[in-house]
């Protein structure tokens, strides 16, 4: 996903839908929206973009030619990690009226105090969004510049293989980043997992509080090891949601954790 042109090689006649995640989970890899847009379009396929990371305050795919963006609203939509719901937008009235039509015969219908939450977490999302990057960025670089920390992945650095692709198609590089120990075992990432003070250990994100997560052990512990390695989820890569808090307190609690 990272170069759009290696998508060519998976689409054929039975090829209905492309699917793609920018920032991804956990590696915070970067896919050029307008480019797979395209490629979607000339070989008459849907494109559907999950915008989880982002949110529409930095990124909006349907603008970039994407038919169907998804969002998790339990993250930062909703922002307060008190509801569990998801939306689908586009911009086609056909595919909206044949999508309502699967929502309304499943049932999948959210209660109006799930929707009231959501909405009362919109208000606050531009605000919100400003110092989830304005932390996210500072804790970036703290990690980066530690000496037991080997690598952080994170779009924001001018290094990142798709910099230029996220700085053209985001207004800002999000709370979400992801880092590994130089001892790359699950020991030390345990070390750091149990340490904190601030961040708090849960597999979620988005919300108004920091949260950090171990990938191997936690949302990608179906995987097998083998795969999970092949795709780059290192035993001691650790996931951090940077929430709104004090940035020197967060920076704080990183450092006795990590040590």
């Amino acid at each position: 996903m990272p170069d759009a042109n290696n998508i060519l090689n998976y689409i054929n006649s039975k090829t209905k839908l492309l699917w793609i995640e920018t920032p991804t989970n956990p590696l915070m890899n970067i896919t050029d929206i307008a480019a797979v847009a395209m490629i979607a379009k000339q070989n008459n396929i849907l494109l559907c973009v999950d915008n989880t990371f982002a949110t529409p305050y930095l990124q909006n795919p349907l603008d970039l030619g994407a038919d169907i963006v998804m969002h998790s609203v339990t993250k930062y939509l909703g922002g307060h990690s008190d509801v569990i719901q998801g939306s689908l937008s586009m911009n086609d009235q056909s595919l909206r009226d044949q999508l309502y039509f699967i929502q309304k015969s499943c049932g999948a219908v959210p209660g109006p105090q799930d929707c009231f939450l959501v909405l009362r977490g919109i208000k606050t999302l531009h605000v919100r969004m400003q110092r989830h990057c304005e932390n996210g960025e500072k804790i970036a670089y703290f990690l980066r510049n530690h000496s037991k920390v080997g690598k952080v992945y994170w779009p924001g650095f001018e290094d990142h293989p798709n910099y230029a692709i996220a700085k053209k198609q985001m207004r800002g590089f999000g709370g979400m980043l992801s880092f590994e120990l130089k001892d790359d075992s699950v020991e030390a990432a345990m070390k750091v997992l149990s340490s904190t003070k601030v961040f708090a250990l849960a597999e979620s994100l988005g919300g108004v509080e920091s949260l950090i997560n171990h990938p191997a052990s936690m949302t990608h512990a179906s995987i097998p090891r083998e795969e999970r390695i092949k795709n780059g989820l290192n035993d001691s890569l650790i996931r951090l949601s940077v929430g709104i808090e004090d940035v020197d307190d967060l920076i704080d609690d990183l450092k006795q954790a990590v040590g």
